[in-house]
């Protein structure tokens, strides 16, 4: 019997070359297209799961409300983890993290820029960062120690072996020695915390001894929780902790699961919401929605051809067969191209998997685990069975008297599931063109959008070696090089998705700013004018005036938030000094467009910048570069020359995004592709049963456009319906997506319309083929046909 069923399969297959290949054209896109956002969407719920104490590894937030609104970041205070070690015996080691830094490394006469940051000495004892070369507990417990990767060993030395027990000079803030205590492998490509070296934390506050204090938050805090904690009990315990050493913190704490930060690191109004888990999800939903319409082609082409097979089902019930028989044939059918479709999509993958690594940045492999066979097999079969299932209860139905006698009529039921699941394919392919131009609106609108500053032809380098030294003079030099408009020096770069320096506590007569968290920047005179940040009111820091050090500037959203109504000339008190406001800055963006302007404190301490900014002439950037570095060189010999442009970096910000604009636009134009697979098939087969009204109609003066209006007005109905389904699903799920940025496009009419216009051409080209052939065929032959 089942060699019986393979030869009617087959035979079925190749009566039927056209709907066999677009059945299986459609089913091979559809589980290539699932398949690879499985892959996609594993990866990155594993994203920082590799660590072996991942159920205990934990991160501190601060939590405040500001506003009205609850508030919670991730910048904790210097002294906070060795306190929290001290005090609280459910820790089994706290790890302080600073910001991330690139360091420039010198050694066998070789220099290497890296990056990488400063951490407490039980890093590799809390997370699973592997070491090659010496021992986590002793790695960082040394201030002069430094733990490097086995690339940077390898660049270095030569190999991770020869790079034990060798210095390394490198300078930040002053020149520095330190010596290699270990080497790791370099963290895989699921880990959010990616570094080429770990320096001693307490070699940091050595180096900046005023992050000690404790209105300063240039860390982030990690935990490892004692086995058997409850972290609800311990996250009140904590809420309170810092006011036993810091009594006027407007902050409480809490703890949340560190691998969690990389899916759900957005919070609302203190709850955390996540901004990656909505794409997992979203894409979970597209890889359902493609293979489901992939199947309603097999469904639709299957039904609309089941006059040709009304004979075969007959003859089989006549002759004894049942219609259990019956549904295994059909469903067979459906299982068996699945399978078929299986190995096409496989191909595809292997194919595609390069390009698709590519846009997404990851190195997605297809490793044929038990697990991941396991769950193949069972989508396939349950594809097939999906795709067989209404053609194999409606063909096995059929009494096989009035099919013999030809008294079969098509039944209103069949009419409506058809042109129900055509409206349902084509709903979810004009949703997704709606959500492929909002994105797309919405990061051309990130490209257009008025900063504040300029970033166009801004290049940025850390300053380093003599240039520290000598910054007025170096800056001074800089200006007279053809093609450059302006320099200045900078703490660090204005473009970052979080700052890294921040304050409170800033208090002024009769008045303290208990609910706000400032954002702190270092400059110096020519910063802004460089920048081209404006002034609202007062006046910017200014050489003329001699040292600026007692004075400050705010931007306007502080100005604002501290209710200041006359701001300029006002004393405030901050880091124990009184200090005078001398200016106020329009506000201008540091962070992505999905975070509101927070307020800002702009302090003039040129001695504490970090980094040099220079504003390029356009169209004389490569020969201006060339003589900076030069510049760089004469004063840094033998120092690697490493800058950024600004405008990059801005684009950085948004690499998800238009990652998965990229994506959403490849599987929309699929989804809509498999979907006039079928529509194509369907026109085909309407034009076939109504070969003989065509030609009555021709005879009797009908003209080719009227045949071909006839042909193709019942599919522009369906995708009319479609439109009519898919616009407030589109507007719900699209409206959704733009609350994550604080600044956003608007919804306007013609999204849809426009979106509507090309379903509906999509639609009509389609069809139009068929329409057209039917519509100029000779009427004769159509009449003489059988």
């Amino acid at each position: 019997m089942f060699k019986h069923n393979l030869l009617l399969i087959y035979r079925n297959f190749k009566h039927h070359k056209s709907t066999f290949f677009i059945n299986l054209v459609g089913l091979s896109t559809g589980l290539a297209c699932a398949l690879l956002i499985y892959l996609w969407v594993t990866d990155e719920l594993n994203f920082d799961k590799f660590h072996e104490n991942d159920a205990r590894l934990y991160q501190v937030m601060e939590v405040s409300t500001e506003d009205g609104n609850v508030t919670v970041h991730e910048s904790t205070q210097g002294p906070l983890a060795e306190a929290m070690a001290k005090d609280l015996p459910e820790i089994e080691a706290a790890i302080p993290i600073s910001f991330s830094i690139d360091l420039q490394f010198k050694a066998n006469n070789k220099v290497i820029k890296s990056g990488g940051l400063f951490a407490g000495k039980d890093l590799f004892k809390a997370f699973s960062f592997e070491l090659i070369q010496g021992k986590a507990e002793d790695a960082l417990s040394n201030k002069s120690g430094i733990v490097i990767s086995e690339n940077l060993a390898k660049s270095l030395f030569g190999s991770a072996k020869n790079a034990l027990g060798k210095t390394l000079d490198w300078e930040f803030i002053v020149h520095n020695q330190t010596i290699v205590t270990g080497v790791f492998k370099s963290p895989p490509h699921n880990s959010s915390m990616v570094f080429d070296f770990a320096l001693s934390y307490d070699l940091l506050l050595k180096l900046l001894p005023h992050f000690k204090e404790w209105q300063n938050e240039p860390f982030s805090t990690y935990l490892l929780l004692k086995e058997g904690t409850d972290v609800a009990k311990f996250n009140a315990k904590i809420a309170g902790f810092v006011k036993k050493y810091y009594p006027s913190t407007i902050f409480t704490l809490q703890v949340r699961p560190y691998s969690s930060a990389y899916l759900y690191g957005k919070y609302e109004n203190g709850i955390q919401v996540g901004t990656r888990i909505t794409y997992v999800k979203m894409f979970s939903v597209i890889a359902i929605l493609i293979l489901l319409i992939a199947c309603i082609n097999f469904m639709n082409l299957a039904t609309a051809r089941a006059s040709r097979r009304l004979k075969e089902v007959g003859i089989k019930k006549t002759v004894g067969a049942s219609r259990r028989i019956l549904i295994a044939q059909f469903l067979g059918e459906g299982v068996f191209i699945a399978f078929l479709s299986l190995l096409v999509a496989l191909f595809m993958i292997v194919a595609l998997l390069p390009l698709f690594n590519a846009i997404v940045d990851k190195q997605l492999a297809l490793n044929f685990s038990p697990q991941l066979i396991a769950l193949i097999v069972a989508t396939t079969l349950f594809t097939g069975l999906l795709a067989g299932s209404y053609p194999a209860f409606y063909l096995s139905g059929f009494n096989p008297v009035a099919v013999l006698k030809g008294k079969l009529k098509k039944s209103l039921g069949e009419i409506f599931a058809r042109k129900a699941l055509v409206i349902f394919q084509f709903t979810i392919s004009l949703v997704l063109i709606v959500s492929v131009l909002v994105v797309y609106r919405q990061m051309e609108y990130i490209q257009s959008k008025n900063l504040g500053y300029d970033k166009a032809n801004i290049i940025h380098f850390d300053k380093g070696g003599r240039i520290k030294e000598n910054t007025p003079s170096f800056i001074a030099e800089l200006k007279k090089i053809p093609g450059i408009e302006n320099a200045a020096a900078i703490q660090s770069n204005v473009v970052q998705k979080n700052m890294n320096s921040t304050t409170y506590g800033i208090t002024w007569p009769g008045k303290t700013a208990e609910n706000l968290n400032f954002n702190t920047l270092t400059v110096d005179a020519n910063a802004f004018s460089t920048l081209g940040i404006q002034m609202k009111e007062g006046r910017a820091f200014s050489e003329k005036f001699g040292a600026d050090e007692s004075t400050l500037m705010f931007n306007e959203s502080a100005i604002k938030a501290m209710a200041i109504e006359k701001p300029v000339g006002s004393t405030v008190r901050m880091w124990g000094e009184n200090m005078r406001i001398i200016g106020v800055i329009k506000d201008f963006h540091i962070s992505s467009l999905h975070e509101a302007i927070a307020p800002m404190v702009i302090r003039y301490r040129p001695d504490e910048t970090h980094m040099i900014m220079a504003k390029i002439s356009a169209g004389h950037a490569k020969e201006t570069i060339r003589r900076i570095e030069a510049l760089y060189k004469k004063y840094n010999p033998g120092n690697i020359f490493d800058y950024k442009f600004l405008d990059d970096e801005y684009q950085a910000l948004y690499v998800s995004e238009k990652r998965i604009s990229t994506l959403s636009t490849y599987f929309a134009a699929l989804a809509i592709l498999i979907s006039c697979l079928g529509l194509f098939g369907l026109a085909t087969f309407n034009a076939e049963v109504r070969t003989k009204e065509i030609g009555i109609r021709k005879v009797l003066g009908a003209s080719a456009a009227t045949v071909m209006l006839m042909l193709s007005k019942d599919f522009v109905k369906l995708v009319l319906l479609a439109i009519i389904l898919a616009f407030p699903l589109a507007a719900w799920s699209m409206n959704n997506w733009l609350q994550s940025f604080a600044y956003r496009i608007e919804l306007h009419w013609w999204m849809f319309a426009l979106a509507g216009i090309l379903a509906l051409l999509i639609a009509l080209a389609t069809v139009s083929f068929q329409a057209v052939k039917a519509a100029v065929a000779n009427p004769i032959k159509s009449l003489r046909s059988e």
